[in-house]
């Protein structure tokens, strides 16, 4: 491979270990120096001809104003599990019992006490305040006259005294450092400290060129608890749970005329997970901290400007009220963003934000332990393995989509031990580069078909479910993401409001899926006639549906699936076990479709609904993949789907058997090999995913052409359109 022009690669510097990080910054390519969680640069360091990246918490870090404002801190609401009333006279409820109390203390001020409630939640009934008391000194609340094996919780306010990221980076190193506390800037008081302090630090730091805010106030919501087995009592990387206290409960009652409740938030236990359903109070509180944060936010970014800085947002940790795709995230005026990533939906997600610049900050980063605690760079880690998986995830999707920037994170001097992760580093920097100056010189082939994702979060949230891959990957809708991400496609997201807007014949393509009832399927939302008569109609003129595990499953109606009679399929829940159904035909899908869809799982109760629906591949006498031919269009329904480069392919060649082979144009016949054309340059880029050498034709206008590639290849190569 020919060595590109260096740049677009932001190293991990590290004091102490300048010669390092000039060698490796030579080494990879980079353009800039940052400083991560744990490290600092020198002298040496910032008076490089490198651009400086400084890393910000604007909430952490503040240990003595803290301590002196300890009513500053953030807050949430917590629920304790539930205890059972046997035949005692009163029930003593600990509140803190099972949370983590290196993260979490009560708080019982006045203020936050008006909000607690107490729950029967047997009858799931709120208690009266006259029927339960407080005890301060033990720390739990009594309940005077309890109802006998009735389950009784409390839901509860709590200050966060150590920051989860802080904590996280704390024990997954085994630091001995002061634990970080975060501030709420919800307090004017600690508003105007922030200005001050931010102010105060660009003027001490002249040699910085990027301020990176890691990200800015409210983190994703992680609830530790006291014991190891169960440490991750809830994670929700789209809540909005650690963004609550009863200054802002209070201003939101103020502002938008009706007040909240702990159990707006609590939900019975449950919480309001991001793969629920939103309910116009979720709504209304969601926008109400994002109004919160792009407007305080807008007052630091200035302050940034203002030295002669550039301010980018890192796009995790701390990033509520952000919402990257939100109506007010511009008004901060950010010059980029940087997104840590796993897989290819995150560089989607990343490159469509309205931000001069997108970085991707890459996997491995240099810790000792990886996910869930996997040695990395550590005895029995393999970084290079690491960083080989997720780039070769990640690469498919950047053929489709300019990113400006890679980089990486953490402590630069446990590479040392790891050459051939350095080496790799190295070699896949370039190939950043080679795919960066093609996007930069001319626009990529996309085919004229328009696919649409239809979920509850639409606009808002695309290219995501919530989180990382590895947080969400047991709903079977990021696996069709993932698969998306590297099509040659447009693709766009929709609410169930937004939807309503749109001009059907925009699309070609119309995909909805998940568990019923989640944000994904949509729940309730399929309660409205109107908008099942509209995508009936949509598909009957011309549209393809596709569907994934339940769609528009709701319960209430003739059809569990409200469009079976599109799919030609229904799922019996239990309503139907006496009903004589239509029998199961042999599966006429061709091989590649039933070996592909192998591993898929399946749905019990699945049904034909109509004797011409095509069954293209079953398992144990169920079906996995229907067709059936409605009108002019079609409807594709799936058991299951499992992303893999051959469940891709089968995905993109039968939507192509619907919109024509023009989706095919610039593809490889074998799936382990990805493609993009340059049409203004006459190149193609075609990459190897595969440990194999691998031949295969690419699809063109007139023919097609032959191409080799060794394992992990990556290949540039002239393509004029005459061939």
């Amino acid at each position: 491979m020919s060595t590109r022009e260096k740049g677009g690669f932001t190293l991990p510097g590290e004091a102490g270990y300048e010669e390092l990080s000039f060698a490796l910054a030579e080494k990879w390519g980079a353009d800039a120096i940052r400083d991560s969680d744990g490290t600092k640069l020198n002298d040496s360091l910032y008076q490089s001809d490198f651009e400086i990246y400084s890393t910000l918490c604007i909430i952490r870090g503040h240990n003595a104003f803290a301590k002196q404002h300890p009513d500053y801190l953030q807050q949430c609401f917590l629920q304790t599990e539930g205890t059972l009333a046997l035949n005692e006279d009163a029930l003593e409820i600990p509140l803190l019992e099972g949370f983590s109390e290196e993260q979490f203390a009560l708080n019982a001020s006045e203020a936050a006490f008006k909000y607690w409630q107490v729950w029967d939640r047997t009858e799931n009934r709120l208690l009266e305040p006259s029927e339960w008391r407080f005890d301060p000194e033990k720390k739990t609340v009594i309940i005077e006259a309890p109802l006998a094996f009735r389950r009784y919780t409390v839901s509860f306010m709590a200050y966060r005294i150590w920051e989860e990221i802080s904590m996280y980076n704390h024990v997954t190193n085994a630091l001995d450092k002061e634990h970080l506390m975060p501030l709420d800037p919800a307090y004017e008081a600690v508003q105007a400290y922030m200005l001050e302090w931010l102010e105060k630090w660009c003027e001490e730091h002249p040699e910085t060129d990027v301020v990176r805010f890691t990200s800015l106030f409210y983190n994703f919501v992680w609830i530790w608890g006291s014991e190891e087995a169960r440490r991750d009592l809830y994670v929700d990387w789209g809540a909005y749970d650690f963004s609550v206290s009863a200054k802002m409960l209070d201003d939101f009652a103020e502002t938008r005329g009706y007040p909240l409740t702990a159990e707006d938030f609590i939900n019975q236990g449950k919480y309001k997970s991001t793969h629920m359903p939103p309910d116009q109070k979720k709504r209304d509180y969601m926008a109400f901290v994002c109004d919160f944060v792009a407007d305080f936010g807008a007052k630091l970014v200035e302050i940034v400007h203002r030295h002669g800085k550039k301010a980018y947002v890192f796009y995790d940790d701390s990033w509520i009220g952000l919402e990257p795709y939100g109506p007010r995230f511009s008004d901060m005026h950010f010059d980029g963003i940087i997104k840590c990533l796993f897989s290819a939906y995150e560089a989607r997600m990343c490159a469509a934000v309205p931000v001069k610049t997108h970085e991707l900050r890459l996997h491995p980063y240099l810790f000792p332990t990886g996910l869930g605690g996997a040695a990395s760079f550590a005895p029995g880690g393999d970084p290079l393995a690491e960083a080989r998986k997720y780039w070769l995830n990640i690469r498919r999707a950047l053929l489709r989509v300019k990113i400006d920037r890679i980089g990486m994170g953490g402590y630069l001097h446990l590479t040392e031990d790891y050459p051939e992760f350095t080496d790799y580093i190295a070699q896949l920097a370039d190939e950043f580069r080679e795919i960066k100056a093609l996007h930069e010189a001319a626009e990529v082939y996309t085919a004229k078909v328009k696919v649409l994702v239809l979920h509850a979060w639409g606009s808002k949230r695309p290219w995501t479910l919530c989180g990382h891959w590895h947080e969400s990957n047991e709903h079977v809708l990021i696996h069709v993401i993932e698969a998306l991400a590297g099509f040659p496609v447009q693709v766009d997201f929709a609410d169930f409001s937004e939807i309503k807007a749109l001009r059907p014949e925009e699309y070609d393509v119309l995909i909805n899926g998940g568990k019923a009832g989640t944000a994904w399927s949509g729940g309730a939302a399929w309660s409205d006639p109107d908008l099942i008569s509209r995508i009936s109609e949509w598909t009957y003129n011309g549209g393809l549906l596709i569907g994934f595990g339940e769609p528009s499953a709701l319960e209430g109606y003739q059809h569990y699936f409200r469009l079976a009679s599109v799919f030609g399929v229904d799922k019996d829940t239990g309503a139907r076990s006496n009903h004589g159904k239509w029998p199961l035909p042999e599966a006429s899908g061709s091989r590649f479709v039933q070996q592909s869809s192998a591993d898929f799982a399946l749905q019990d109760g699945l049904y034909l609904t109509d004797p011409e629906a095509e069954v293209l591949s079953a398992k144990e006498g169920a079906p996995l993949i229907v067709r059936r031919r409605f009108g002019k269009g079609q409807a594709l329904y799936f058991s299951d789907f499992i992303y893999s480069s051959e469940t891709a392919q089968m995905l993109l060649e039968m939507i192509a058997d619907f919109a024509g082979d023009k989706i095919l144009l610039y593809t490889a016949e074998d799936p382990a090999l990805d493609c993009a054309f340059f049409p203004a340059l006459g190149k193609m880029i075609a990459v190897n995913s595969s440990a194999e050498k691998r031949s295969s034709k690419i699809r063109l206008k007139n023919g097609v052409r032959e191409i080799t590639l060794d394992a992990y290849q990556q290949l540039i190569f002239d393509l004029k359109e005459e061939e």
